[in-house]
């Protein structure tokens, strides 16, 4: 690993988000003064494809790493291109076909919508069951209440991101099918016991671990494995993910703004402040075993969580290591994915047209399987 300060590796943890369109001053500063190991975009900062590709371009121009630069993409609900290039179908519509070509074609179609607009990294699929409880919060993001389907649709997924060199991440471990709670908004504890989630919602992550170069933990919690949120969980993180079921890449949380996160960190401090709560949800993440935190929107609560994660490994050697430690994997990640070399030309309306049609031709298709059933 390159010599990187205390500093540089703390930067390298964090993946921040913003508001805007556009590469301000401000936030080219901030950028540069905390070197992230990543940002991540959302439908607020995607007006239309070159600006979103000179926006990450810019951003890239702040760091001395290569940067991940990610998105949640999935289609259907969760589609941030929409309004840009077209609606991608959901998830849940592309496995209903049944076709497991489809299923590919669908993280390959996805992916090049990704990297044409200057992404690297694709947060999906997710990999939660269709379990009742949560048909409400989950819709048509999550594909199936049998494990082995939901796996079968998350291979092919993952490995049409792959084929067009954008990184998946599976989501949310250990699972979200259990709860009729949304995390965004408080924690959801799940009334499952371990041999069920192990048994069932863990399975796409024991299958798949190793075609997974992220996988995001979330904020629900677990009562009858730990009382702490699986993001926040040593026993979840350390225990069941990178030693039980031997994962050896990325682990990243679910966005430490959501409501879950924020009561998680206050039940550990006496304290309302949000920049403080988050600050205490990275620096919690990171000790339960996770590598990356995620803070996707407010400027004092991206500073609150570097400063509190820097701050503490300033003051002890041992969580100083774990940072290291989690530094050298997200480097080898970056190495491993050639995010130095591997970037996409500035979007034409050629690319666009073709973008636009292969989008249209998966929706098509995927209407008349569904259709001829």
């Amino acid at each position: 690993m390159p010599k990187h300060t205390l500093e540089e590796q703390v930067g390298q943890l964090l993946v921040m988000g913003f508001d805007g369109t556009e590469p301000t001053a401000k936030l080219l500063s901030m950028v540069s003064a905390l070197q992230p190991g990543g940002v991540v975009l959302f439908a607020r900062n995607i007006a239309e494809p070159r600006q979103t590709w000179e926006l990450l371009r810019e951003l890239r121009r702040c760091v001395r790493t290569p940067l991940f630069t990610c998105v949640d993409m999935e289609g259907g609900t969760v589609d941030r291109f929409k309004n840009v290039i077209g609606p991608a179908p959901s998830a849940a519509d592309v496995f209903e076909t049944g076709v497991r070509k489809l299923f590919r074609l669908h993280g390959y179609v996805i992916a090049n919508e990704v990297r044409a607009l200057g992404f690297n990294v694709d947060f999906a699929p997710v990999c939660d069951l269709a379990l009742e409880p949560a048909r409400k919060v989950l819709t048509s993001r999550a594909v199936s209440p049998d494990p082995k389907q939901a796996t079968a649709y998350a291979r092919e997924f993952l490995a049409g991101l792959k084929a067009a060199h954008v990184l998946g991440c599976g989501k949310h471990f250990p699972g979200l099918g259990g709860g009729a709670l949304d995390t965004h908004k408080n924690i959801a504890p799940i009334d499952r016991t371990f041999k069920q989630l192990w048994n069932e919602d863990v399975v796409p992550y024991r299958e798949l671990h190793e075609q997974m170069p992220f996988i995001m933990v979330s904020h629900a919690a677990y009562p009858a494995v730990d009382a702490l949120p699986a993001s926040l969980s040593k026993k979840w993180i350390t225990d069941v993910l990178r030693r039980k079921l031997g994962y050896k890449g990325v682990i990243v949380s679910d966005d430490l703004e959501m409501g879950a996160a924020k009561e998680a960190a206050a039940s550990r401090l006496d304290s309302s402040d949000a920049p403080t709560l988050v600050g205490e949800a990275a620096l919690a993440h990171l000790q339960a075993g996770g590598d990356m935190y995620l803070v996707s929107r407010q400027e004092k609560n991206v500073i609150s969580a570097f400063h509190a994660v820097l701050h503490h490994a300033e003051q002890n050697t041992r969580f100083a290591a774990q940072v290291r430690a989690s530094t050298e994997r997200v480097l080898a990640l970056k190495k491993k994915a050639k995010l130095a070399t591997r970037r996409c030309p500035a979007p034409t309306q050629a690319v666009m047209d073709k973008l636009r049609r292969e989008l249209w031709e998966l929706s098509e298709e995927v209407r008349l399987v569904k259709v001829s059933m």
